[in-house]
């Protein structure tokens, strides 16, 4: 278990700006950010024990921000 909080900046580094531009541009892209910032704050509050979830939840937010994460990155790749 980590509680490093896996901001969008640091597991995308140097792409800020094609970031800033696709969410400009996409709807859906922009919609992902969100997804990916509010399942990643979820999973930080719980790896640092401000929210208590079992470990099943916290394994399924785990998975979501990884699946979410792997959607950015395929756009960012088009």
């Amino acid at each position: 278990m980590s509680n490093t909080p896996h901001t969008l900046q640091e597991e995308f580094p140097g792409q800020q700006a094609a970031i800033t531009a696709l969410k400009a541009s996409d709807p859906h892209f922009a919609k992902l950010l969100v997804e990916y910032d509010e399942v990643n704050d979820k999973v930080h509050r719980s790896e640092t024990r401000l929210d208590l979830l079992t470990e099943e939840e916290e394994e399924h937010l785990r998975k979501a921000r990884s699946r979410l994460k792997d959607q950015i990155a395929a756009a960012l790749r088009k």
